[in-house]
């Protein structure tokens, strides 16, 4: 029988992965989840990811939220995906559904039925392979770009503000309201490398407003929150467990 199975990967295990989890198991809810927090640029030391690869079979699925989760750069994410593609194994990336492998695979199905060969065609291989890799090149250069965007909107936006005298960063001596701390704490949450973003902790003073003490000290807060989240999770997995086991008895 066929699995499907969803990996999600972050840097560090300070980062949120729930959110990659949520999107893949809300398009395939049957999906086995493998998770890995792996700081490095290549395959090697993804210790999940390569025990994952030695258990697909053909016929199986792998779902990721991004191919940026699959690979950090093209050129490994171009052999992955070939040998993949080559051993039968279906891949699928949520934000870029226009490169999965099926894509490919039904292209090459209905040309082998429109010639009336029972072999596919060694050259339309090649050609189609061609395009999977400019795609994916296409893909990763997206990604890239959204993120150099977001950076140059909020450089835009700090600067803008800066010529209409808005105060940029927390003065000193200036506590933060508690509704300004909550959304302090909001954008350091989402954007910040720490918990899965994209920018740095300078770009995040500047975009949250707050000063470099109180951007730690938020860090710490959310850390905790989050690990709480998680005791919480296991707290309800447990009870939810016993109570099966006494009703079972």
């Amino acid at each position: 029988m066929c699995k499907v199975y969803g990996y999600a990967r972050i840097s560090t295990k300070q980062q949120n992965i729930e959110r990659q989890i949520r999107n893949i198991k809300s398009a395939f809810p049957e999906a086995v989840i493998v998770k890995e927090a792996f700081t490095g640029t290549k395959v090697e030391g993804r210790t999940e990811f390569i025990k994952l690869m030695k258990a697909v079979k053909a016929g199986d699925t792998v779902v990721f939220d991004s191919i940026s989760r699959m690979s950090r750069n093209a050129a490994e994410g171009i052999g992955l995906y070939k040998d993949c593609f080559d051993n039968g194994i279906k891949l699928v990336f949520l934000k870029e559904r226009y490169i999965d492998t099926e894509i490919y695979a039904s292209k090459l199905q209905q040309a082998d039925i429109s010639t009336g060969k029972s072999y596919l065609d060694e050259g339309l291989k090649v050609i189609l392979m061609g395009l999977a890799e400019e795609q994916i090149k296409i893909a990763f250069e997206q990604a890239e770009k959204e993120v150099t965007d977001l950076h140059q909107r909020t450089r835009e936006g700090i600067e803008t503000a800066r010529l209409n005298g808005k105060q940029i960063g927390q003065q000193a001596g200036r506590k933060l309201n508690v509704k300004k701390a909550g959304e302090a704490k909001r954008v350091i949450r989402e954007y910040s490398k720490t918990f899965g973003g994209d920018m740095n902790d300078e770009q995040i003073m500047r975009l949250a407003q707050v000063s470099k003490p109180t951007l730690y000290k938020y860090k710490k807060e959310i850390a905790a929150e989050l690990e709480a989240e998680q005791a919480d999770k296991m707290a309800l997995l447990i009870g939810g467990a016993a109570a099966g086991y006494r009703l079972e008895d």
